[in-house]
């Protein structure tokens, strides 16, 4: 195992233990709010760059499993996200926050914990690449639906915004490894820990710019994110059970649905929004991959015993 591979597996770790230095130190994250963007075009871009022709090609072939995925995350969990807001009493700020987070793509986590807990690591790769693409239009439209009554919703900047921070980058990615594939291959684990050191530092600034505001906010939103992933989690496993997948199958899309492109959220949220709704992504981006690597760890301890249905082979 290389170094890169090490650190990438400690990724909980390190996401915790900026934010724990950004809630104490906020002076040493606060000014790099403009640098959000950049880091999220990166996490991105490197994403773009570990997917080949035949990533798409798994998509048409094996279409069933990816659409089960990919409809369960965008039913499950922005409905997730509204109805925790509401139980809880969230203020309009956090509840957009929370469907923000509810309402995009998978996340890059969602392949790490698919591959630590011996799930189908191309399928996972495949749904979070294609609910990526689907989210340009199904975040602003889904966060129009849920909470435009309270907030105004720029569904037009929102979708720009997402083009340009998300499918540009993927774009541009995946033209290099078609043009430099056997060499990008190579450095895959760092590329990994590049993405990586771009969330923990994302997650970062928030937590470094919500500083005054955590004592207050803090335990209500953590809840309520936690909350938010279990539901995620649990549904996607259950809801995939009940349509007849094999267990490593639905353990792979439990996590596509559990763990979101909380980076992303918490972009449109500070670019839109405001500061506040940034929050629940931030802690998100924390919570999603602690929890997921306990899963992971139980989950690979306990292996699917049951392949009755084909899916896509792991990479």
């Amino acid at each position: 195992m290389s170094i890169f591979e090490r650190i990438n597996r400690l990724f909980p770790v390190w996401a915790v233990l900026l934010a724990v230095v950004a809630a104490l130190l906020p002076e040493l994250f606060s000014g790099l709010a403009g640098s959000i963007k950049t880091l999220l075009v990166i996490i991105m871009f490197a994403m773009g760059l570990t997917l080949s022709k035949d990533d798409f090609a798994r998509v048409i072939k094996s279409p069933k499993p990816i659409a089960v995925g990919v409809g369960l995350q965008f039913l499950i969990m922005p409905l997730a996200a509204l109805l925790v807001s509401l139980v809880l009493g969230l203020s309009p700020e956090l509840t957009t926050g929370m469907v923000l987070v509810g309402a995009t793509a998978g996340g890059t986590s969602s392949n790490v914990m698919t591959w630590l807990a011996g799930g189908h690591v191309a399928l996972s790769v495949s749904m979070t690449m294609v609910s990526t693409l689907i989210s340009v239009f199904a975040t602003p439209l889904l966060t129009l639906l849920l909470v435009g009554q309270s907030v105004e919703v720029p569904v037009a900047g929102m979708l720009m915004s997402i083009a340009q921070l998300v499918v540009a980058p993927i774009v541009l990615g995946v033209v290099i490894h078609h043009l430099l594939g056997a060499h990008i291959q190579r450095v895959e684990p760092a590329l990994a820990t590049l993405a990586m050191a771009a969330i923990v530092l994302i997650i970062a600034i928030v937590v470094a710019l919500n500083a005054g505001r955590l004592a207050t906010l803090g335990p209500i939103v953590a809840l309520a994110v936690i909350m938010h992933n279990a539901i995620g989690l649990g549904g996607g496993y259950a809801l995939a059970r009940a349509l007849r997948f094999d267990k490593r199958t639905a353990r792979t899309i439990a996590f596509e649905v559990g763990l979101q492109n909380s980076g992303l959220a918490v972009t449109l949220a500070n670019q839109f929004f405001t500061v506040t709704a940034a929050l629940p992504g931030a802690l998100f981006s924390v919570w999603h991959n602690v929890s997921g690597s306990l899963l992971a760890g139980y989950w690979k301890r306990r292996p699917g015993g049951d392949e009755a249905e084909p899916a896509l082979a792991s990479r």
